[in-house]
């Protein structure tokens, strides 16, 4: 056979948790066709990895990368990581299906403009993002607030029987045309107001499409342990899978706690499907929430749309300037972003050590002074908490990124490296991967990435920068054999 790449000589993790090993790759069109000893004559090109280590294309499960993906279709701060897979459509806002006729509420407004929610249906969202394709692959949730917001004249209150059975419809619309599931954000003041029944109403449609639930919870604070009931009630009345979104516990008081909370999932799994997603820092980041403003941790505003001139700075030193108290100040800002940080470290590694818990960003791709997230998320997993912090195995921290990824989301033929699957593929020197976005210089690419492939073709190089962009939409498969790996995992 004929190959159109050969990857030499690479230590190969492949995604499965399983040991290193030494092979080479060889890639024909957009799958990997042949792992082993094999003879170079027979390639095109070839790639020497010696000392390099190969592993899948890392999946970022939460993302807000809606609109950008489309916009922005180079996808520098994700491919520049090794990310070859967004996951969009988090906390509750997408970007399909909608028309806005106004400006988006919070927080649909950190998706983009009113120009930018153009998809009326879930379909002409998979149509854009195929048509603009962009350097990495895109799979999508759909919005529980997105939906409130095309159906709801007040989305501070819950929705009418009516109201329900138009979300309904909608949602039964998008999973038919490829919609991952559906995902809520309960803790924003937009969707806050929804009972339970509500959202219970909506998840009857994922158990008919076998699609998955993706929950921020009704609170990460105090109330967090009784926040994770509501959404295991939810998933065991409509018999789906549950995902907590970057799972934490945020608030000074709030810290330790992670030991109770990942208690509760343990007891969880056992009569439910579960997981979580967790981002590899201790700050949080969002639209400013005056709920969130408090003197226990520090606040910084990374932009304003009354106060421009005053993004950039800690809550603290602008309350100060204005003469004002925090929350009158944070007011005076409003709408506006912040980053949070708002929780302790020790939490953050008991979660990401976690055995059910992946990867996700979280990042903000329109945020002007975004969370180092955007950037570093997964080099700051391989380099600093794996490296560095010895918290687990690289083979376990890739799992986290890849092959559980793609069990739990059912992205077929993703996430290992296994002859048959497609070819998204990361080569990157275990030595020197680490972030260098920080909180004060946050557009920054990673170092250590060597070469990053999606879909059988080099679409960056550390060297060069993005070469190309091969990246297209994934629509939701049967989840029935993801489903069937990850009730062995939870066992």
């Amino acid at each position: 056979m004929k190959y159109g790449s050969l990857i030499k000589g690479a230590t190969i993790i492949d995604g499965q948790n399983q040991p290193p090993f030494v092979a080479d790759v060889a890639i024909v069109d957009e799958n990997i066709v042949a792992i082993g000893q094999l003879d170079p004559s027979n390639a095109d090109s070839i790639i020497d990895a010696n000392g390099l280590v190969l592993s899948p294309g890392f999946i970022d499960v939460h993302t807000h990368d809606d609109t950008n993906v489309i916009r922005m279709p180079e996808c520098v701060p994700k491919i520049s990581q090794g990310v070859t897979t967004t996951i969009v459509g988090n906390c509750g806002i997408s970007a399909s299906p909608a028309v806005l006729t106004v400006a988006p509420p919070d927080p649909m407004n950190l998706l983009g403009e009113q120009q930018d929610f153009k998809y009326p249906n879930f379909a002409s969202y998979v149509d854009a993002v195929n048509q603009a394709q962009p350097a990495v692959n895109v799979a999508a949730l759909v919005g529980h607030t997105t939906l409130r917001n095309n159906v709801m004249d007040d989305l501070y209150r819950t929705a009418t029987p009516e109201e329900i059975r138009e979300m309904k419809v909608q949602l039964r619309q998008a999973l038919s045309e490829g919609a991952l599931g559906l995902s809520t954000g309960l803790a924003y003041a937009s969707a806050k107001s929804c009972d339970e029944h509500e959202v219970l109403a909506l998840t009857q449609e994922l158990t008919r499409a076998n699609a998955i639930y993706t929950t921020h919870l009704r609170t990460e604070f105090e109330g967090i342990l009784d926040a994770m009931d509501e959404a295991f009630r939810v998933g065991m009345a409509a018999k789906v899978p549950v995902v907590i979104s970057h799972l934490k516990c945020a608030g000074a008081g709030n810290w330790g706690r992670t030991t109770d909370v990942l208690k509760k999932i343990d007891h969880a799994r056992q009569s439910l499907d579960v997981g979580c997603d967790c981002y590899p820092y201790t700050a949080s980041s969002s639209t400013l929430d005056l709920n969130q403003v408090t003197d226990e941790y520090p606040i910084f505003i990374t932009w304003s749309v009354p106060h421009p001139e005053l993004a950039g700075q800690l809550l603290s030193d602008i309350a100060c300037d204005l003469g004002l108290n925090l929350l009158d100040a944070a007011k005076v800002l409003k709408p506006a972003g912040a980053v949070y940080h708002n929780m302790d470290a020790q939490d953050v590694e008991r979660v990401l050590k976690y055995p059910l818990t992946m990867i996700g960003s979280d990042g903000l791709p329109n945020d002007p002074h975004p969370h180092p997230r955007l950037w570093g998320a997964f080099p700051r997993v391989l380099g600093y908490y794996c490296r560095e912090r010895k918290l687990f195995p690289l083979t376990t921290a890739i799992h986290k990124m890849t092959g559980l990824s793609a069990q739990r989301f059912a992205l077929v033929k993703r996430g290992e490296i296994k002859i048959g699957n497609f070819a998204d593929l990361v080569l990157f020197d275990p030595d020197e991967i680490i972030d260098t976005a920080s909180f004060r210089e946050p557009k920054q690419a990673a170092k250590g990435i060597h070469t990053v492939w999606v879909n059988g073709k080099i679409s960056y190089q550390q060297s060069t920068g993005v070469q190309g962009r091969h990246g297209r939409f994934l629509r939701r498969k049967n989840t029935e054999l993801a489903s069937s790996k990850l009730m062995e995992i939870n066992s």
